[in-house]
């Protein structure tokens, strides 16, 4: 039976379906949504209507008004109706302590079909169980659950007391390109043909960091803005090809400055937004203490189980993997399983596999017992050897050592990961604890083996600390960079940096990167004429707002919490994209299609 769609012609809302209560009895409202449940009792049928701002009961009996009941048969799941009706109380035993409405229900006078609805390829519900893809191809339905509506309320709430936040602090949002000149520094950049200017092609932003440096030269001060990013990279599986981030640039600032900024922001929106109280000034660790303690540039600090370094206690054992390794500049860490010393030969096993994927070759253990010691690597170590190792290990009875030894950067990543993955196993994780951290100092360079030069490990126009200054040029590798990360719950926020504002530096720092003087002069040359005209010290940072609500919301994708994600593979399930397009559209371009080089062909 085909149902024809009414109009709203005589129907003008009065409430939200959620916004129902005891004040409203014995009222008139006129209500509209989906359905989200029917149930007919014979003589009475139940519709559950459901809109953003939840759900009422809505009764239709034949007695009150037999052809508004008789409409009523014809409804199903997620038809669209509009109902005009009064409140009354529920009778008693029939109330419902799970809806903020769940004291009232309204009895239906008339009724208008406002559109009819297939059966929906999943069930509309809480939480539901439901495979992702299915979600992604029916994204207009999965965003009818309440939980993922509350996430967008949720994120749209966040960005609403940010802007109030910034606002109060004197700066301005000001947008920026979205057509720019590409200059790929790392991911490559989404490309877009000009049609008025054929050959020549726009980047869309993988950041504004040229245009708010720009607006801090125009004396513009303080500028902020919520921004969407693209960046074309390889597949990952929590990364998006489009993200959005909080963009923020000051001048005449310090790195102080913007740790007290960030700190009060984040202080300010949490309690406002969440009720949660945290506690400031944040943690800091610099890039060498976040790596040494824990593995990490973006450590969960919600637990210890720090990293130990025995390289000292085991550099002239018997053991020659552990001393050979440390001859030739390696170290040697362990950690401390707490309370794991029954764990199985083959569990260890598995915990080999998870460091092996990190890099380790192999992962030593020892287990200490009441009077003793259990390992295949004991008898290499005399006592005063093992007593040390025991001892800045702080192990005890019952607990489980693991060690790796191998390249610093080995021995970080397979430990740090280890660290995570133990962690969990002994539950030391409250998911409820919201743990920020800032880690400073970092590197300021780095020299990359494949392309044999150096590379920035944040952007190039970060500024190195001044007392380093004088050894840019002679030991780039030994120069710490004015920079910083905030990471929340071990995942990396985002970063920021003090800026280079001197056209002097900032050719040196190219020079470094092995950026040729015409090279620099095509992708940079306006930003450093600009330094010649008066450029302020100045500084910011960009926070990535997608896992920000992914963490503040417990969600395990920022596919949650953004509106109409792509998939792992960069795809829309919904609408198809990527597609092939109009030949016509092409020839307009001066394009031609050759699949032949396609890595993915």
């Amino acid at each position: 039976m085909v149902i024809q769609a009414e109009s709203l012609n005589g129907f003008n809302r009065s409430h939200h379906c959620g916004t129902v209560g005891k004040e409203d009895i014995g009222k008139p409202v006129t209500l509209m949504g989906w359905v989200n449940r029917r149930r007919d009792h014979g003589g009475l049928i139940f519709i559950d209507l459901r809109d953003i701002t939840g759900i009422i009961q809505v009764v239709f009996s034949p007695e009150l008004c037999p052809e508004t009941f008789k409409k009523a048969e014809e409804v199903r799941n997620e038809y669209v109706l509009a109902v005009k009706g009064k409140v009354k109380q529920r009778p008693d035993g029939t109330i419902n302590p799970s809806l903020l409405t769940g004291q009232v229900e309204v009895y239906a006078k008339e009724l208008r079909i406002l559109n009819a609805a297939n059966t929906p390829p999943f069930y509309i519900a809480e939480n539901s169980d439901v495979d992702e893809n299915i979600r992604l191809k029916y994204r207009y339905l999965d965003l009818r659950r309440p939980d993922m509506q509350r996430v967008l309320e949720f994120r749209h709430k966040i960005n609403m007391f940010i802007r109030k936040f910034l606002d109060s602090k004197g700066f301005l949002e000001i947008e920026t390109p979205m057509l720019i000149k590409s200059t790929p520094e790392g991911a490559r950049d989404y490309l877009v043909p000009s049609r008025v200017h054929p050959g020549k092609f726009y980047a869309l932003p993988q950041s504004p960091q040229i245009f708010k440096q720009l607006l801090m030269v125009s004396g513009m001060d303080k500028y902020f803005q919520i921004v969407r990013c693209f960046r074309d990279e390889d597949l990952r599986a929590d990364r998006q090809p489009e993200f959005t981030q909080l963009d923020i640039e000051m001048s005449f600032v310090n790195e102080e400055d913007i740790y007290e900024l960030i700190e009060s922001m984040m202080k300010t929106v949490v309690e406002e937004v969440m009720g949660i109280n945290l506690v400031t000034p944040f943690p800091r660790l610099t890039y060498e203490e976040a790596i040494n303690k824990y593995g990490s540039d973006k450590p969960d600090i919600r637990f210890d189980l720090e990293l130990k370094d025995i390289s000292e206690y085991v550099k002239n054992s018997s053991f020659k993997v552990f001393a050979d390794i440390v001859s030739i500049g390696g170290q040697v860490k362990g950690i401390n399983a707490l309370g794991c010393g029954h764990y199985s030969r083959k569990d260890i096993d598995d915990l080999a596999k998870l460091v092996a994927i990190y890099g380790a070759k192999g992962l030593a253990w020892i287990i200490i017992e009441d009077g003793g010691i259990k390992s295949p690597i004991a008898k290499f170590f005399n006592s005063q050897e093992m007593d040390k190792i025991i001892k800045t290990l702080e192990g005890k009875p019952g607990d489980l050592l693991l060690f790796v030894a191998d390249k610093s950067n080995v021995v970080a990543d397979s430990l740090g990961n280890l660290r995570v993955e133990l962690a969990k196993r002994l539950g030391m994780i409250d998911e409820k604890l919201l743990k920020f951290v800032w880690i400073t100092r970092f590197p300021l360079l780095e020299y990359d083996d494949e392309e044999k030069r150096y590379v920035s490990i944040h952007h190039p126009f970060t500024s190195p600390v001044d007392e380093e200054l004088d050894i840019l040029e002679t030991n780039p590798q030994k120069v710490r960079a004015k920079a910083y990360d905030l990471a929340l719950n071990g995942i990396e926020l985002g970063g920021g940096s003090i800026r280079i504002h001197s056209r002097a530096v900032q050719e040196k720092i190219f020079k470094l990167l092995g950026v040729s003087n015409e090279e620099v002069e095509n992708k940079f040359g306006y930003m450093l004429r600009a330094f010649e005209y008066g450029t302020p010290p100045h500084g910011g940072i960009a926070l990535g707002m997608d896992r920000m609500i992914m963490l503040l919301t417990g969600k395990k994708s920022i596919r949650d919490v953004i509106a109409f994600p792509k998939t792992q593979s960069v795809t829309d399930l919904m609408t198809d994209a990527p597609s092939p397009v109009n030949p016509t559209q092409l020839k307009e371009l001066g394009i031609k299609i050759d699949l032949t080089g396609n890595k993915n062909d």
